[in-house]
């Protein structure tokens, strides 16, 4: 096996503590750690105390900087074989750079989830109307389709996505590929140590709220499901957790109204194994839910909303509940915390689902095939992707010359 050099550009440093973006870019990392492949992750954000050490897994860390001929010393030096872009917005300030010194080098671009459709939904729910398929034609969907056309792959993380890209975007199904979170299942060790119905208590939510969505399911749980769920069950709490718990989140905290806020935790799984069942009444968003996947691997139902559960069980039975209606959702957040069979089936159904679609070993070959393939016809599949050179060539005419002149103006800056 021929060891290939891959530079990630990051839009962060990751932070898998953080959010499910950041547990993302790690199974990414060691997807191509385990090619053998010499990984570099380059980032222009500052670092924070919960980013994670990606020396210890040998990865080559690399601080850069946004409008920077110093960027294009770089890639020259490292002449990487593939490129991926940590979303599109990193495509779009460094991917004509990329092209220019490394025209050869396979561009992939890792979306996390769509943007344009995450905003699309956000701004129906802001203005009070129903999402429809028209709203996603946007300026950030001409932003994001671009930057998928100018790359060789794009990795999309949801089949409901990829419905999307195809049937609305008509994009051609060469350039995106379907790889959602890639996870080790659990095996019969670690269910034993699973803690039981009787050893949990309370409720639980948890989310990095920096993240819109997060913030705005907080605020739907503090104000539409805790006042009649906490009347339904007296005595028991509701325990909020999360990343980037600033002061807006942290003064929702209510003692008398057992609506308790503790903020960032050191181990998300280990925080949401100590309680019966998870709230997540998400109202806008896209991609998949990490909170989901981390209660299915500690073996905690949950009750969500269509938005919340969409493309993560694939027709198999939910583990737990899905209901879009507050009274309703109230109705079976109540069933499922008190009775106790039905918390044990829908433990079991989380486990069909980490296994039937988010296994590891289910992916990960096709995924080395895939790209091993495409590297060997790079060249007719940029021909066959005219309309992506074509936004290259515009791209190179238009961003590039702004970051050059941006990068000459901080050269002159007295």
């Amino acid at each position: 096996m021929t060891e290939k050099k891959i530079l990630i550009i990051g839009l962060v440093w990751p932070e898998p503590c953080s959010s499910a973006a950041g547990t993302r870019m790690l199974q990414l990392i060691d997807f191509f750690m385990a090619q053998g492949d010499q990984v570099t992750f380059a980032c222009a954000a500052s670092k924070t105390e919960y980013s994670f050490d990606l020396n210890q897994k040998g990865v080559t860390e690399q601080v850069i900087e946004l409008n920077s001929d110093d960027f294009n010393v770089f890639l020259q030096e490292l002449a990487p074989d593939t490129v991926l872009f940590d979303r599109f917005v990193m495509e779009e300030q460094y991917g004509w750079r990329v092209q220019q010194e490394c025209p050869d080098a396979l561009r992939i671009l890792d979306t996390e989830d769509l943007h344009c459709l995450r905003h699309a939904r956000q701004q129906a729910l802001k203005t009070g109307k129903d999402f429809q398929t028209t709203d996603l034609f946007t300026d950030m969907a001409k932003r994001e389709i671009a930057a998928i056309l100018r790359c060789d792959l794009s990795l999309i993380i949801s089949e409901v996505e990829m419905k999307i890209l195809t049937e609305t975007f008509h994009l051609d199904p060469s350039l995106i590929y379907y790889l959602p979170f890639l996870e080790e299942i659990p095996q019969e060790t670690d269910l034993k140590n699973w803690k039981s119905y009787e050893e949990r208590a309370g409720f639980v939510f948890i989310g990095n709220y920096l993240h819109e969505p997060n913030w705005h399911t907080l605020q739907t749980l503090k104000t539409s499901i805790w006042p009649g769920l906490r009347k339904k069950l007296p005595g028991v709490q509701l325990h909020i957790y999360g990343a980037y718990s600033n002061q807006k989140v942290m003064q929702l905290h209510n003692e008398k109204e057992r609506f308790l806020v503790h903020g960032r935790v050191a181990d998300a799984k280990e925080a949401i194994s100590q309680h019966k069942v998870l709230l997540a009444p998400i109202q806008f968003g896209a991609g998949l839910k990490g909170k989901f996947i981390d209660a299915m691997l500690t073996g905690t139902p949950n009750v969500t909303s269509s938005i919340g559960a969409e493309a993560m069980s694939g027709g198999i039975a939910w583990n737990g509940a899905i209901a879009d209606d507050p009274e309703l959702f109230i109705t079976a957040a109540t069933e499922l915390y008190q009775m106790k069979d039905k918390w044990l089936q829908a433990q079991q159904n989380g486990l069909h689902i980490l296994q039937a679609r988010y296994n590891r070993n289910t992916f990960l070959v096709a995924f080395e095939t895939t790209l091993k393939n495409l590297r060997q016809e790079l060249k007719a599949h940029r021909q066959r992707n005219f309309f992506g050179q074509i936004l290259q060539y515009h791209n190179a005419n238009s961003t590039k010359y702004m970051s050059l002149w941006i990068s000459e103006k901080k050269r002159h800056r007295p």
